[in-house]
């Protein structure tokens, strides 16, 4: 089957639905048109509906397998197959190999009488043939106001819609049937849209200037639907309609680090950067250097060998690289190994609509790691404050679907760090740095805060944020007497201090020798006492010894005396 089952209760028949292939229709669609079953595309002049018509049969045929019949009423086949031809279609080719037929009935006012004998049996022969000599699947009627131009009784009108509606589905037929919005109706006759079982209304806007395309299902019998208006993009690539982004949040979380491409800042968030999926707003004043922080968060992603998309709403990309490769960062090389790529527009190209629509066309495409836009500030041009938020939420909820890391950059109007982004999403963002002015001894200098940084610690200190030849780096806090000090002003008490170091080790040093000396002189004078010290002890050590030997050669002389006494008295 090439068709789709729209979701039911269990055990209950469920509508079944054949895909339109028209990129986020089925999504927004839940499946695709009713299959066998008529559907309206009404809209004013230059909205899209034969083109929707176009690729509904295309892809059926190409696609699906389910051949096709498109019935003009008023655009000649020639030039219908010239039209889509810059598309990429061959409906020549299609017609050949019986994929599609295409039919050019001509209907003229003068020949229609309204009478109660009107009605389309001739249409239904015809339409019968085209249907089985290529076994179709998928018709297209263009437009149905051409069959009743000539009429105004409303009840023959409705009598033959009804029927044709109703032999459309004995031909087991998906058909789309268009026609042109009336005055206070969806239709001119006012009756098409209530027996189609499925109702699309398309609309082209201008507002200030700007031009944009919506999508919305008035109402799909037997399913489910999106309700919501959808821009859609017609393009070389045909249709492409963005579906309003969910709002439930399910979205997955992922824990892997991703680098800023700032190795001081990635200290700054806890050593690893930030986290991957996370959406980054960059704000600041002027001249802040927010434009070379996004460069560098998209060099590092190539350098990584992933892809990165940059969309510019205030510079052109030759412009960004050659301001880059003043810092030392080259962007072109990345864009040559297809790794980079850009894509700069002025903001009032298009509507904000459109373009989220061309931004998430060409995510889809390229299917890049990170993103970054610069500035989103620009967009205020094209839509208000609130209208930016809306359209930015729908922006970070599809990328993160997508786990696509993004950086923001804006302009910040004032100097406060307390006041958020005129665009008011930073509360909306994962990660949010502020770049500021730091006026000091009459020179500016550039100071970097990690104002939030979800799910991660992070530092809540300010670093100087230095841009030179050598890439961008972050100086670590500085404070002096009177409070953080940056440029000439760090430099001068570094130098200040430094000075002081010296002088200190200077003073420590020549203390350090005058204790030497005293230390020599206080060895000396122990030694001399020592030497006096043991001068009198061997002075007293003299008396004693003589003494001492007086006592002994008195005592040798005793006893002689003793001896001679004794042998005299023998004698």
């Amino acid at each position: 089957m090439n068709s789709n089952s729209s979701d039911s209760i269990t055990g209950l028949p469920a509508l079944q639905k054949a895909r339109t292939g028209i990129k986020g229709l089925d999504e927004i669609t839940l499946g695709g048109f009713p299959q066998g079953r008529p559907t309206l595309i009404c809209g004013s002049a230059g909205c899209g509906k034969t083109l929707f018509s176009i690729e509904f049969l295309v892809h059926g045929a190409l696609q699906f397998g389910e051949p096709g019949v498109f019935v003009a009423f008023e655009e000649k086949s020639e030039e219908l197959t010239i039209n889509v031809a810059s598309l990429g279609f061959d409906l020549d080719r299609m017609q050949k190999d019986k994929l599609i037929k295409l039919d050019h009935i001509h209907i003229e006012r003068s020949e229609i009488e309204e009478t109660g004998e009107y009605d389309l049996d001739g249409l239904f022969i015809r339409l019968g043939h085209a249907i089985d000599s290529i076994g179709a699947k998928r018709v297209v009627l263009d437009t149905i106001e051409s069959l009743f131009s000539g009429l105004n009784n409303e009840a023959i009108i409705r009598a033959e819609l009804r029927r044709l509606f109703e032999w459309l589905k004995e031909k087991k037929v998906t058909t789309i049937i268009t026609g042109e919005r009336g005055e206070g109706s969806l239709t001119r006759q006012g009756l098409e849209e209530y027996v189609s079982d499925c109702v699309i209304l398309l609309d082209h806007r201008v507002a200030n200037k700007i031009s944009t395309r919506l999508l919305r299902i008035v109402k799909y019998r037997g399913s489910v639907h999106g309700t919501n208006e959808y821009p859609f993009l017609i393009d070389e690539d045909g249709i492409s309609v963005l579906p309003v982004t969910s709002l439930t949040l399910s979205h997955n979380a992922s824990s892997k680090r991703i680098s800023s491409g700032i190795p001081a800042l990635n200290k700054m968030l806890g050593g690893e950067g930030f986290f991957e999926g996370s959406s980054i707003l960059v704000s600041g004043t002027a001249g802040t250097g927010k434009t070379s922080i996004a460069g560098s968060f998209a060099n590092e992603t190539c350098l990584n060998g992933d892809r990165c998309i940059y969309f510019a709403f205030e510079e052109s990309p030759k412009q960004i690289v050659r301001n880059m490769r003043s810092i030392g960062v080259d962007l072109q090389s990345h864009i040559d190994n297809g790794l980079l790529k850009f894509h700069a527009s002025r903001p009032t190209l298009n509507g904000l609509e459109m373009h989220l629509l061309s931004i998430n066309k060409l995510i889809s495409q390229f299917k890049p790691k990170t993103v970054v836009v610069d500035p989103i500030t620009n967009l205020i041009t094209v839509g208000t404050v609130s209208e930016v938020k809306s359209v930015l939420i729908r922006l970070i909820d599809f990328l993160q679907a997508e786990g696509t890391t993004v950086m923001f950059t804006a302009l910040s109007l004032n100097d406060s760090i307390s006041e958020q982004t005129d665009e008011s999403v930073s509360s909306l963002v994962d990660a949010w740095l502020l770049v500021r002015d730091i006026e000091m001894n009459g020179e500016r200098n550039r100071g970097l805060y990690v104002m939030k940084s979800r799910g991660m610690k992070h530092s809540n200190q300010v670093r100087e944020f230095v841009i030179s030849d050598n890439g961008l780096d972050l100086v670590d806090v500085f404070l002096g007497p009177e409070g953080v000090l940056t440029g000439s002003a760090r430099a001068a008490q570094q130098l200040l201090e430094r000075t002081g170091v010296v002088l200190r080790d200077h003073a420590v040093t020549r203390k350090d020798r005058e204790i030497e000396r005293k230390k020599m002189v206080l060895e000396a004078k122990i030694e001399s006492l020592k030497e006096e010290f043991a001068s009198l002890q061997e002075e007293l050590n003299k008396t004693f010894i003589e003494e001492e030997l007086k006592k002994e050669v008195f005592e040798k002389n005793r006893q002689e005396l003793s001896q001679i006494r004794d042998g005299n008295k023998k004698e």
